[in-house]
């Protein structure tokens, strides 16, 4: 089976767009590894609590290669490093190099902000994912 990749691009706030779609993913029944570094995990981890007051977004933060117990049973694992045995099968990188092992996942999505340096970031991601020859679509922000 294919990895797709799905690049989000011209973000203007990356946080929030994750939470927005986390929240989609949980709604459709979808589970979800989010990688990223310690900090923005914990930042994030934060936002899904606060973002929409009238939704929860379930999730666990997940320590690398050890899930917790409770992981089996939440739709959205928040890691830092590899997640470990019964992982989701879409994993969305927030971080600045391209995901090592997505062949293990079925969808791979990194979310691009419009900041020079994370377009930067995320030019180089694309084109790893190229050399190795997976199929990439492009999903730029709308513009209001």
């Amino acid at each position: 089976m294919a990895v797709a990749v799905e690049f989000h691009t011209g973000v203007a706030d990356k946080r929030e767009f994750t939470c927005r779609l986390l929240r989609k993913a949980y709604r459709s029944g979808a589970r979800v590894v989010v990688s990223a570094s310690a900090a923005e995990l914990g930042a994030l981890d934060r936002e899904l609590w606060t973002f929409d007051e009238r939704d929860f977004v379930p999730h666990v933060r997940v320590e690398a290669g050890k899930p917790p117990a409770a992981a089996a049973r939440t739709p959205i694992w928040l890691v830092e490093g590899e997640p470990g045995p019964g992982a989701p099968e879409v994993l969305v990188n927030l971080g600045p190099q391209a995901a090592a092992d997505c062949g293990r996942f079925e969808r791979v999505i990194e979310i691009v902000s419009s900041d020079p340096d994370d377009e930067a970031a995320g030019r180089l991601r694309w084109r790893e994912y190229k050399a190795r020859g997976l199929e990439i679509r492009h999903l730029p922000a709308r513009r209001t």
